[in-house]
């Protein structure tokens, strides 16, 4: 083992080790491996075209007279929440709170075929709002 002492010089790193290789400069895939292809092959396609939505008030919330129904699998979830304001007659100021199984409130751009796929083949969406 060498000695160092304040006056040697730091010693150079090897010269001859090469350097990482950036993610650019890596190897590039020309395809696939097969089983990720069969993977995106099938991704975002639904056996269905409709779907059944339930509709349940929360607390005070005012119930609507029909509460199930169908809806296109590429509808996104704001074509819910405009059917409710407009069938509860919510005004622009009052808002409306959405939730789908109880647990999360999707964005209003999010797919229903998405929301069915990870829901157990029912879409029911809860809300709640500030009028009676």
């Amino acid at each position: 083992m060498a000695e160092f002492s304040r006056d040697s010089p730091v010693p150079e790193e090897d010269e001859t080790a090469e350097a990482p290789l950036t993610m650019a400069a890596s190897v590039i895939l020309t395809q696939l491996p097969k089983d990720a292809s069969l993977a995106l092959e099938n991704a975002g396609v639904l056996d269905v075209q409709k779907v059944t939505i339930r509709l349940q008030p929360l607390g005070s919330a005012p119930h609507l007279n029909q509460r199930v129904f169908k809806l296109s699998t590429t509808a996104a979830f704001a074509t819910i929440v405009r059917f409710l304001r407009r069938r509860l007659g919510v005004r622009d100021h009052e808002s409306v709170f959405c939730y789908v199984g109880n647990v999360f409130s999707p964005s209003l751009d999010e797919g229903v075929g998405n929301l069915w796929r990870v829901s157990a083949e029912l879409i029911f969406v809860s809300w709640g709002s500030g009028i009676r």
